[in-house]
């Protein structure tokens, strides 16, 4: 990865570049990277991600964020990460609730993420809703409609000549250390 990359992408994820649809995310990934600084849990622990969670919901709480109108019955799907709704004709709602992050601020960095390299189908934080005691962050994304199904064989073959591995069915990480 070349330092340029590198720099840009720090500047997104610190807030300092902005990137689609990424100014409420930045606050937030802002405001827990600071709230991480005064945590006395170890990151990666239950106790960690539940101090997390508290101080993220007195962000949601100051800022109003609470969703409370979610139609739950243009229910579309779900995958292991998220729930998937019909917001209307062009756009679909994406409930998530963290549960492969290590910690919140691990997801807003992918959104960032997410939202740098694929501007088309970037995702626009919305707010959060909880059900049964369970937090969600709601991202709102633009509705692609399928053209052609996917060839999994043909994306895992991408993938292992870019330098991923498989780790679990469809997961791959890529272990390819950076100068």
């Amino acid at each position: 990865m070349s330092n340029e990359l590198k720099t840009k992408l720090y500047d997104v994820l610190s807030g300092k570049s902005e990137v689609r649809n990424g100014e409420a995310i930045q606050a937030i990934a802002n405001y827990l990277r600071k709230s991480q600084e005064t945590s006395t849990a170890i990151k990666g622990t239950k106790l960690f991600k539940e101090q997390e969670k508290q101080k993220l919901e007195r962000y949601i709480n100051l800022n109003d964020l609470w969703i409370e109108d979610i139609d739950f019955t243009k229910y579309v799907s779900e995958g292991a990460e998220q729930k998937v709704y019909l917001k209307d004709s062009i756009s679909v709602l994406k409930l998530n609730d963290s549960i492969y992050y290590e910690c919140w601020l691990d997801y807003f960095y992918n959104l960032l993420l997410h939202n740098f390299f694929f501007e088309d189908t970037a995702y626009k934080l919305i707010g959060f809703t909880k059900e049964k005691n369970q937090l969600f962050a709601v991202v709102e994304q633009n509705f692609v409609e399928i053209t052609q199904a996917t060839d999994l064989k043909l994306v895992k073959e991408f993938l292992l000549a870019n330098g991923f591995e498989t780790i679990k069915n469809n997961d791959y990480v890529n272990n390819v250390s950076s100068t």
